[in-house]
């Protein structure tokens, strides 16, 4: 941990919301990489050497530089990276764990609202909310009539992969639907009284919904694959509020081309910004723009955390969200 002087220097490798850094700049020297035109390894070499702590933060989480080994390498002092996302996929944890860096994330902020948007895009898709403004708007209801109906939510079995903080929240929610619910996670959570699949494709062949919301790992890329979809079958819907990669997009869009899958709701995507245009005219998927976390609430409860972690580092107390193994 740090201590004073020189340690309150805070590194930050990418243009913070404006609040952010306006709070952040009154207590600490923020070095802003951004602002040099010099490439990004040179300009650690050059002004970061003593710097103890990383800012890992961006507008949007596209805009997220990667705290990877040669950006490690250049950062002899450093002790600790603080990320404003509850996903590290963009941290090399194990380097950080080889050189005794510290990792603070977003914690549980974003729980709430995430599981709030994974529910409405649950509901948009089985009651056709979205497409049925869509028809009003084209002036459609008065020319062809009532549009064709959607589903009823309560009763649907969910299958949440990724039983974390945002995945219980979603199970609360959906519990008060009536959904029956059953997850998978990396291994089966004693204090959880909901069934558990150590096989994804067990538990996509048993529901009639898969809600995505786990870390994107090496060992999670891809977990909503081709067999999993087919499992799933054809009245299956897909939610997916973690990461992109999680689900391959090639295989999923080709199943809705064939209508081999119900629907999905998707905020995140595998190339972000770029989405597959193929989606683009189908009533059954509900498309957002990596938008789920994003409220007022959830930013002031961000800056509120963040600054607390950093606070905690310079005092060498423990941090209050730790990423843990």
């Amino acid at each position: 941990m740090a201590e004073g002087g020189e340690s309150e220097l805070v590194l930050v490798l990418t243009p913070l919301l404006p609040i952010f850094e306006e709070v952040f700049s009154k207590k600490y020297h923020l070095i802003k990489s951004w602002e040099s035109s010099m490439p990004l390894h040179l300009f650690l070499t050059a002004h970061a050497q003593s710097a103890k702590i990383l800012l890992s933060s961006g507008r949007t989480p596209i805009d997220l530089t990667p705290v990877d080994s040669a950006t490690l390498s250049c950062l002899p002092a450093l002790e600790c990276v603080v990320t404003t996302t509850t996903g590290v996929n963009h941290v090399d944890l194990p380097e950080c764990r080889r050189r005794g860096i510290a990792i603070a994330n977003a914690g549980t902020v974003f729980s709430e609202d995430a599981a709030d948007f994974a529910v409405g895009l649950l509901l948009d898709v089985f009651r056709r909310i979205s497409a049925s403004d869509r028809y009003v708007r084209r002036g459609l209801w008065s020319q062809l009539g009532n549009y064709p109906l959607g589903s009823k939510l309560g009763g649907k079995r969910v299958g949440i992969v990724g039983l974390g903080s945002i995945g219980s929240e979603i199970a609360k929610r959906l519990e008060a639907f009536g959904c029956i619910i059953s997850y998978h996670s990396r291994k089966k959570k004693p204090s959880v009284p909901f069934p558990y699949f150590d096989n994804v494709c067990d538990l996509a062949s048993k529901s009639d919904v898969i809600i995505v919301c786990c870390a994107l790992t090496s060992e999670t890329f891809h977990i909503i694959d081709k067999d999993v979809l087919t499992a799933l079958g054809k009245e299956g819907v897909i939610i997916n509020v973690g990461r992109g990669p999680l689900v391959d997009e090639k295989e999923l869009v080709q199943f809705l081309v064939r209508k081999e899958i119900g629907g999905a709701g998707l905020d995140v995507f595998e190339n972000e910004p770029n989405v597959p245009q193929e989606l683009f005219g189908m009533d059954n998927v509900v498309l957002s723009p990596h938008k789920a976390v994003l409220t007022p609430e959830a930013f002031s409860a961000l800056l509120e955390l963040t600054m607390a972690n950093m606070e905690a580092f310079f005092a060498n107390r423990p941090l209050l969200s730790p990423v843990k193994d």
